[in-house]
């Protein structure tokens, strides 16, 4: 087995739903945390990445679930390297319960940028020593989310990137777009089914102030597909929610 790194988290009231269980906007949190942890014991801190002007930017993300963690439920976020993949790197994640088991599996794939060019970088530009593990695999490196040409969606609401969803750079944060997809969803829905899956694929960042409208699809197949879009129609985020239906 390669080199992994793993986080201990408590599921505290303030991370859960109606149900009592974890948000999917804290799964992704929860991971990103991990990979921003694993980087820092290698080294390669946030402030050494900006003194380095480099930053990490998320493409696409992948997430498989068995089961949501539940309110006060102890998890264990593993991720490890899987490295380049052409000029993008893979990173994966496994989400285990309380009790051992696997909630949860996820891919991800990340480009290196020059934060002040706002270009991408070649893996071989990245000054710190990393570990790449290819022993281990959650999950072949996922394709970007394609909405089908004749699948129409239709204009769910409106929102606009605040201060409760910024991150340091002045962007929406990275997990609360899925707080933006779980927002279409409507009342029967969220009672009537549980989140198996979520995929989503980053085209264009939101900033503090930008307008977003937020379309989705009908429920088909399982999935409902989202999309953020400007009012210029160029897309902020295209994603889908895989959701089961409950008994």
């Amino acid at each position: 087995m390669g080199n992994k790194w793993t986080e201990t988290y408590l599921i505290h009231s303030n991370d859960i739903d109606f149900k009592s269980e974890a948000r999917l906007s804290v799964l992704l949190s929860l991971a990103q945390r991990t990979a921003d942890a694993d980087l820092e014991q290698l080294g390669a801190t946030r402030d050494q990445m900006i003194e380095a002007g480099m930053g990490w930017m998320l493409i696409t993300m992948d997430l498989r679930i068995s089961r949501m963690p539940k309110a006060l439920e102890q998890i264990n976020v593993e991720t490890w390297n899987k490295g380049p993949r052409g000029a993008l790197w893979q990173r994966d994640f496994v989400i285990y319960g309380s009790g051992g088991e696997i909630l949860g599996e996820a891919c991800s794939i990340w480009a290196l940028v020059d934060i002040q060019k706002r270009r991408m970088l070649r893996p071989s530009k990245f000054p710190f020593d990393v570990y790449i593990n290819e022993e281990d695999s959650a999950g072949e490196a996922p394709d970007k989310v394609t909405i089908p040409e004749d699948m129409p969606l239709h204009e769910s609401y409106r929102s606009v990137v605040r201060y409760s969803g910024i991150d340091a750079n002045l962007h929406l944060n990275n997990s609360r777009y899925a707080d933006l997809c779980m927002d279409t969803l409507t009342k029967e829905e969220l009672t009537g089914y549980s989140c198996a899956g979520f995929r989503i694929t980053y085209h264009h960042e939101a900033r503090l102030g930008d307008d977003m409208v937020v379309k989705r699809s009908e429920l088909s197949g399982g999935r409902v597909y989202v999309s953020g879009q400007a009012e210029d129609g160029s897309h902020y985020f295209d994603a889908y929610l895989l959701l089961n239906e409950t008994n």
